[in-house]
Protein backbone atom coordinates (compact mmCIF):
# COMPACT_ATOMS: atom_id res chain seq x y z
CA UNK A 1 0.00 0.00 0.00
CA UNK A 2 1.14 3.54 -0.67
CA UNK A 3 2.23 6.10 1.89
CA UNK A 4 0.01 6.95 4.84
CA UNK A 5 -0.49 10.71 5.02
CA UNK A 6 -2.30 10.74 8.34
CA UNK A 7 -3.73 8.29 10.87
CA UNK A 8 -5.83 8.47 13.99
CA UNK A 9 -7.38 6.17 16.61
CA UNK A 10 -11.01 6.89 17.46
CA UNK A 11 -12.97 5.12 20.19
CA UNK A 12 -16.60 4.16 19.93
CA UNK A 13 -18.80 2.15 22.29
CA UNK A 14 -21.16 -0.33 20.62
CA UNK A 15 -24.76 0.66 21.17
CA UNK A 16 -27.56 -1.88 21.63
CA UNK A 17 -29.31 -0.83 18.42
CA UNK A 18 -26.19 -1.82 16.42
CA UNK A 19 -26.40 -5.49 17.40
CA UNK A 20 -28.36 -8.32 15.86
CA UNK A 21 -30.40 -11.11 17.48
CA UNK A 22 -27.15 -12.89 18.40
CA UNK A 23 -25.86 -9.85 20.31
CA UNK A 24 -23.16 -9.24 17.69
CA UNK A 25 -22.57 -5.97 15.84
CA UNK A 26 -24.48 -6.28 12.57
CA UNK A 27 -22.21 -6.14 9.52
CA UNK A 28 -24.04 -3.10 8.12
CA UNK A 29 -22.67 -0.95 10.97
CA UNK A 30 -19.01 -1.25 10.02
CA UNK A 31 -19.18 1.26 7.12
CA UNK A 32 -20.90 3.65 9.59
CA UNK A 33 -18.01 3.15 12.03
CA UNK A 34 -15.54 3.80 9.18
CA UNK A 35 -17.32 7.03 8.30
CA UNK A 36 -17.35 8.18 11.92
CA UNK A 37 -13.59 7.61 12.24
CA UNK A 38 -12.86 9.18 8.85
CA UNK A 39 -14.90 12.27 9.71
CA UNK A 40 -13.07 12.69 13.02
CA UNK A 41 -9.65 12.24 11.38
CA UNK A 42 -10.49 14.98 8.87
CA UNK A 43 -11.94 17.21 11.58
CA UNK A 44 -8.66 16.96 13.52
CA UNK A 45 -6.91 18.52 10.53
CA UNK A 46 -9.43 21.38 10.48
CA UNK A 47 -11.47 19.99 7.60
CA UNK A 48 -15.17 19.14 7.36
CA UNK A 49 -17.20 17.58 4.57
CA UNK A 50 -19.62 20.47 4.96
CA UNK A 51 -16.88 23.01 4.15
CA UNK A 52 -15.79 21.05 1.10
CA UNK A 53 -19.35 20.75 -0.20
CA UNK A 54 -19.87 24.49 0.33
CA UNK A 55 -16.71 24.94 -1.76
CA UNK A 56 -18.26 22.98 -4.63
CA UNK A 57 -16.65 19.56 -4.17
CA UNK A 58 -18.27 16.35 -2.92
CA UNK A 59 -16.70 13.02 -1.94
CA UNK A 60 -18.98 10.06 -2.72
CA UNK A 61 -17.91 6.51 -1.88
CA UNK A 62 -16.53 4.57 -4.85
CA UNK A 63 -15.69 1.28 -3.15
CA UNK A 64 -15.87 -0.40 0.27
CA UNK A 65 -14.23 -3.65 1.33
CA UNK A 66 -14.37 -5.44 4.69
CA UNK A 67 -13.07 -8.51 6.44
CA UNK A 68 -14.64 -9.80 9.67
CA UNK A 69 -12.26 -11.52 12.10
CA UNK A 70 -13.97 -11.76 15.49
CA UNK A 71 -17.36 -10.49 16.69
CA UNK A 72 -17.85 -7.16 18.39
CA UNK A 73 -20.68 -7.12 20.91
CA UNK A 74 -22.97 -4.72 22.72
CA UNK A 75 -21.12 -2.30 25.05
CA UNK A 76 -17.67 -3.21 23.68
CA UNK A 77 -15.36 -0.21 23.52
CA UNK A 78 -13.88 -0.34 20.04
CA UNK A 79 -10.79 1.46 18.81
CA UNK A 80 -11.00 2.34 15.14
CA UNK A 81 -7.66 3.13 13.51
CA UNK A 82 -8.20 5.08 10.31
CA UNK A 83 -5.34 5.70 7.90
CA UNK A 84 -5.53 8.20 5.06
CA UNK A 85 -3.43 7.31 2.05
CA UNK A 86 -1.88 9.27 -0.76
CA UNK A 87 -4.31 11.12 -3.01
CA UNK A 88 -4.21 9.70 -6.54
CA UNK A 89 -5.92 11.92 -9.11
CA UNK A 90 -9.56 12.14 -8.06
CA UNK A 91 -9.32 9.20 -5.62
CA UNK A 92 -8.63 9.05 -1.90
CA UNK A 93 -8.33 5.81 0.09
CA UNK A 94 -8.77 5.18 3.80
CA UNK A 95 -7.89 1.91 5.54
CA UNK A 96 -9.47 0.89 8.83
CA UNK A 97 -8.60 -1.52 11.63
CA UNK A 98 -11.08 -2.08 14.45
CA UNK A 99 -9.94 -3.64 17.74
CA UNK A 100 -11.84 -4.54 20.88
CA UNK A 101 -10.77 -3.68 24.45
CA UNK A 102 -8.61 -6.83 24.60
CA UNK A 103 -6.70 -5.55 21.56
CA UNK A 104 -8.08 -8.28 19.29
CA UNK A 105 -8.50 -7.34 15.66
CA UNK A 106 -12.25 -7.40 15.02
CA UNK A 107 -12.49 -6.04 11.49
CA UNK A 108 -10.38 -4.57 8.71
CA UNK A 109 -11.59 -2.62 5.75
CA UNK A 110 -11.10 0.18 3.32
CA UNK A 111 -13.12 2.94 1.73
CA UNK A 112 -12.21 4.67 -1.51
CA UNK A 113 -13.77 8.08 -2.14
CA UNK A 114 -13.80 10.18 -5.30
CA UNK A 115 -13.62 13.96 -5.48
CA UNK A 116 -16.59 15.15 -7.57
CA UNK A 117 -17.58 18.61 -8.79
CA UNK A 118 -20.84 19.37 -6.95
CA UNK A 119 -22.42 21.04 -9.99
CA UNK A 120 -21.42 18.69 -12.82
CA UNK A 121 -21.15 15.52 -10.68
CA UNK A 122 -18.00 14.67 -12.64
CA UNK A 123 -14.74 13.52 -11.02
CA UNK A 124 -12.23 16.26 -10.29
CA UNK A 125 -8.86 16.56 -8.62
CA UNK A 126 -8.66 17.22 -4.90
CA UNK A 127 -8.71 20.95 -4.14
CA UNK A 128 -5.20 22.32 -3.67
CA UNK A 129 -5.99 23.50 -0.13
CA UNK A 130 -7.04 19.93 0.74
CA UNK A 131 -3.79 18.48 -0.61
CA UNK A 132 -1.73 21.04 1.29
CA UNK A 133 -3.61 20.32 4.50
CA UNK A 134 -2.43 16.70 4.50
CA UNK A 135 0.80 16.75 2.54
CA UNK A 136 2.28 19.20 5.05
CA UNK A 137 1.59 16.66 7.85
Amino acid sequence: MDNILFEKDIQLRVRYKETDQMGVVHHSNYPVYYEYARTELLREKGFTYKAMEEGGVMMPVREVGMKFLTPARYDDLLTIKVMMHEIKGARLRFDHEIRNEAGELVNTGFVELVFVNATTRRPCHAPEWFRQLFESK
